[in-house]
């Protein structure tokens, strides 16, 4: 479908939100400051804009990364989803607040619209700072943490493959294969599985990174590093 419906939706919407937000940050104390004295005596900037720019920012970021079709781990997904919705939400109580205010012929908001619209800039900051940081963190697999100092990892089963010195856990009868396709995450990953996974990598002679084993295995950082030790044997071999 054609996107120039959405900008025909978006203009009005950006002009009420811009004008509700600048608005509701004049009531509130925000107005023209000088932020080069001395240097550029004459640069004016309003600081309401802060406001629209951060809250509504944000929230696209936040939207585009919940709505994303794939790539963003389950984490980063969720506090996008709240954060996405808080900041719709704020945005509605924002412009709310604001019309009450220059309906009632306000010349200044109460104080506790005040403490909020101040804290805004400084959340919408730390709000963006951490969906940043969960985006870039692959997602870990249930299992991939490392064993406590002084426990031992769990015991082999008979006849189970052993990856430099991890083995895993014994399986049931008809345990669903652990390979990339379809793989249950709860099962953990076997010398079998990494080297069927990059099999191509291996017939080219090139070995995966570790940021590549744990995106693709699902893995913890340590857990990585036996893989590949695995997989440079295997590829010394062939």
């Amino acid at each position: 479908m054609p996107r120039w419906p959405l900008a025909l939706i978006a203009a009005p919407a950006a002009v009420a939100v811009w004008s509700g937000w600048v608005g509701l940050g004049g009531l509130c104390g925000f107005g023209i400051i000088h932020p080069l004295p001395g240097i550029l005596p004459g640069l004016q900037l309003d600081t309401a804009i802060t406001l629209p720019v951060g809250v509504e920012a944000y929230g696209a970021y936040a939207l585009g990364a919940w709505l994303a079709p794939d790539g963003v781990p389950g984490p980063a997904r969720t506090f996008a989803r709240r954060s996405a919705v808080g900041a719709l939400a704020l945005g509605m109580l924002g412009q709310v607040v604001y019309h009450l205010l220059a309906a009632a012929g306000a010349v200044r908001a109460p104080w506790p619209v005040v403490v909020l619209v101040s804290c805004m800039p400084v959340v919408t900051l730390g709000f963006g700072a951490a969906l940043t940081h969960l985006l870039r963190v692959p997602e870990a697999h249930p299992e991939s943490a490392s064993a406590p100092v002084g426990q031992a990892h769990p015991a082999p089963a008979p006849g189970a493959p052993a990856l430099n010195g991890w083995v895993h856990p014994e399986r049931s009868p008809g345990a669903p294969s652990t390979r990339s396709a379809g793989r249950t995450r709860s099962a953990p990953v076997t010398p079998e599985d990494a080297e069927h996974e990059f099999m191509t990598d291996l017939a080219a002679g090139a070995l995966p990174s570790l940021r590549q084993i744990r995106a693709r295995l699902h893995v913890g950082q340590d857990r990585a590093y036996q893989i590949r030790e695995h997989l440079e044997r295997a590829l010394t071999r062939a």
